[in-house]
């Protein structure tokens, strides 16, 4: 019996999977983002401690005759998040979240102080990443930059409450702009630039070997055997690849979870930063992965089902049921309700409905969301081919998912086949627990085979014409909207 725990911004899930590889159960527990000014994106570590705590217990009565059996657990998290402790590994802030905006200028001057980034980490400074975090801490914080000791990632945190240990993968840590990401190393320079050493850093190792082994009085306290490995773990994405069986060149997933991912496995290491496209280390080894990353997906049909007072299932329901004349006289939406990434890198980009008119109503209005959010996964299929990267089908995982009319839309606009896998929806989770498997001596062919095929959705070509209409449409509003902006 494996466990795999996968720490994500809207919740923590938790999933055992058994020999074969087959889900025995599962659970998750909520947590909450705090937004205390314009641009901020902070939680609690405590609380994804109190969330992951819960969640053994929950499952240990769920499965009480398998828990004991478990052998390894394996760990996915959101990604880029600064937690900072001190000498005594007391959180010092709330960790500042990879959606978190605020950095914009710490980007810049990191941009320009350290000429061997792109080379070097692979990316464009971006405000959701670590660095320029720290470098917000730095000059906003003085005292609470001084009091830092060690700086982790979200997954990591958890990792040093259940093992004692300071650890990280290279996935992940690929995702701080520390990283030296072709040598899978700590890059000295990058860390001197913003004040910090490899002092501050945990040791690295690939998300597929064991990290540690559960603390005495975790394991007690769980009803574990303290011999239970800790898998290495990585980023939920590079997990969630796991978890589609993603592991080898051209294999390609979309994640529509809060945010929006095009995730598309590379036979190394190929970074394409002018159009914002992310390059970092797959949690195995000798493999690496870009990203095209927007920063709010299906995040924004839950902004506007709250907005609207509806279920996601029953806006979608009615969403389904428009006509393709209904569907073509849509408002336009861009979902930059959080900024972007990918390929705009604008902390500034904002959201917009465009073209309401008395006949818009809540159903084409959701439509709009639906729409506008698979049209920037087109923006970031568009970089990455640019890059030179071909993708042939891509698995779809996430709780976007779920909604079978997303599907085909994004089938449609992509003009490439979707296809949904059973149990996609616990991709981060399932990935988790296939590392433990691996860290604990399994083979990696056994492990990582892709899950069965749910469902599958082809292209229409009339469909993706009259689309492709709408999606010169709405690269037009962004650029004029970042006209007016730049004005």
């Amino acid at each position: 019996m494996y466990l795999g725990i996968d720490l994500g911004t809207s919740e923590v899930k938790a999933l055992v999977i058994d020999e074969n590889g087959d889900i025995v159960t599962s659970h998750s527990a909520p947590l909450t983002i705090q937004r205390p000014h314009p641009h901020w994106s902070e939680q609690s570590p405590q609380a994804w401690w109190e969330a992951t705590d819960y969640l053994m217990s929950t499952l240990k009565e769920k499965c009480e005759q398998h828990w004991s059996a478990i052998k390894a657990v394996g760990l996915s998290g959101q990604m880029h998040g600064a937690v900072l402790l001190d000498e005594s590994d007391n959180v010092i802030r709330p960790a500042i979240l990879w959606n978190d905006t605020r950095s914009a200028q710490e980007c810049a001057e990191l941009e320009e102080m350290a000429p061997e980034l792109h080379a070097v980490a692979g990316n464009l400074a971006m405000p959701g990443f670590t660095a320029p975090k720290l470098l917000w801490v730095r000059r906003h914080e003085p005292e609470n930059f001084k009091r830092i000791d060690s700086v982790l990632l979200p997954k990591d945190y958890l990792r040093l409450r259940m093992t004692g240990k300071k650890i990280s993968d290279m996935s992940d840590a690929a995702g701080t702009l520390w990283l030296d990401v072709a040598r899978r190393d700590w890059s000295d320079s990058l860390l001197a630039k913003c004040g910090l050493s490899r002092r501050y850093m945990p040791e690295l190792v690939e998300g597929c070997d064991a990290s540690a082994t559960l603390a005495p009085e975790i394991a007690a306290r769980w009803g574990l055997n303290p011999s239970v490995v800790v898998a290495g773990g990585g980023g939920d994405n590079a997990v969630s690849a796991i978890g589609v069986g993603a592991v080898n060149p051209g294999d390609a997933f979309i994640s529509l979870g809060t945010s929006g991912v095009l995730f598309v496995v590379n036979e190394a290491y190929r970074p394409a930063p002018a159009s914002a496209v992310h390059a970092f280390c797959h949690v195995l080894p000798n493999r690496w992965h870009q990203m095209s990353v927007m920063l709010s997906a299906a995040s924004c049909l839950q902004w506007f089902c709250r907005l609207v007072g509806v279920t996601e299932t029953a806006l979608l329901e009615e969403v389904a049921q428009l006509s393709e004349q209904e569907k073509a006289e849509a408002p336009m939406f861009l979902p930059y309700l959080s900024g972007e990434r990918t390929p705009h890198n604008d902390p500034n980009a904002k959201g917009i409905f465009h073209g309401l008119t008395h006949a818009s109503s809540r159903a084409t209005m959701g439509y709009a969301v639906l729409e506008g959010v698979s049209f920037g996964l087109a923006d970031g299929l568009r970089v990455l081919q640019e890059s030179g990267t071909h993708i042939e089908q891509c698995s779809l995982v996430g709780g976007g998912a779920r909604s079978p009319f997303w599907a085909q839309l994004l089938a449609d606009v992509l003009n490439m086949p979707i296809v949904t896998h059973k149990g996609g929806e616990t991709g981060g989770a399932l990935g988790a627990a296939r590392l433990a498997c691996l860290a604990a001596g399994k083979d990696l062919a056994s492990v990582c085979r892709k899950p069965e095929i749910y469902q599958s959705w082809s292209p229409r070509a009339q469909q993706h014409a009259a689309l492709m209409k709408r999606y010169a449409h709405f690269t037009s509003l962004y650029l004029n909207d970042l006209n007016y902006r730049t004005f």
